[in-house]
């Protein structure tokens, strides 16, 4: 039982490696980082909204629109990647089920496209 439990020595090791460098670059930055926020830095940035507002406020859908949009095509991109390594060995077949793929998804992006999805007033 003794040799099955030295086994995991070195997972413990690593984790607890793992910590010790995270936990020293929080504590650092803490340090050596100014800590002095001032107006440009509290002002809203990506999202629009005022930061360290309430977290429940409600907020436009098409936040949610922008970020599926976002998904779709982060996705997309990641197939694309080992589809292009793998093609010489997948073949016509391949070929055709990513065109197929990435067919849809225009289909997609024309419709979100048409909505307004992506007009942003």
């Amino acid at each position: 039982m003794n040799s099955l439990l030295a086994g995991y020595l070195p997972i413990v090791v690593f984790i607890a490696i793992a910590a010790a460098i995270a936990l020293v670059m929080v504590v650092a930055s803490i340090l050596a980082a100014r800590q002095k926020p001032y107006a440009e830095k509290l002002s809203a940035y990506e999202c629009g909204f005022d930061a360290f507002d309430d977290a429940r406020r409600r907020f436009d859908v098409r936040f949610y629109l922008v970020a599926i949009l976002f998904i779709i095509f982060d996705l997309e991109v990641a197939f694309l990647f080992p589809w292009a390594v793998a093609l010489s060995g997948i073949g016509w077949f391949g070929f055709g089920s990513m065109m197929a793929f990435l067919g849809i998804l225009t289909v997609g992006f024309i419709y979100e496209w048409k909505k307004g999805a992506l007009d942003w007033e």
